[in-house]
């Protein structure tokens, strides 16, 4: 396989983040500025989580996650609508076979 194939492979494995963006927008009629916003706070949350597992396996609390996205000072969303964008990135992220929920 040559460094071109190894691209491709890349590719066609990462999020179409435009793709999900929409996706997300469709289901929720959120803005997409209000997505954006919610989405970086949740990466913030998920980095943290990663920071403090010390290399172990992090479980990520949904309403806990919510919680704090709702905390942020720049958030002006109700809470049902930041559940629904992370529910929606979530069947997003499901239906694309890059997550899953652990029982």
């Amino acid at each position: 396989m040559n460094q071109g194939d190894e691209l491709n492979v890349a590719e066609a494995n990462a999020i179409n983040e435009q793709e999900m963006m929409q996706y997300i927008a469709d289901k929720t009629k959120a803005s997409q500025a209000n997505i954006a916003l919610v989405l970086k706070h949740e990466q913030a949350y998920i980095n943290k989580a990663h920071e403090n597992s010390k290399g172990n396996d992090v479980d990520i609390d949904g309403d806990d996650l919510a919680d704090y996205i709702l905390s942020r000072k720049d958030v002006k969303l109700d809470e049902l609508t930041v559940e629904g964008i992370l529910d929606a990135e979530m069947d997003y992220l499901m239906d694309k076979g890059h997550a899953g929920y652990v029982d």
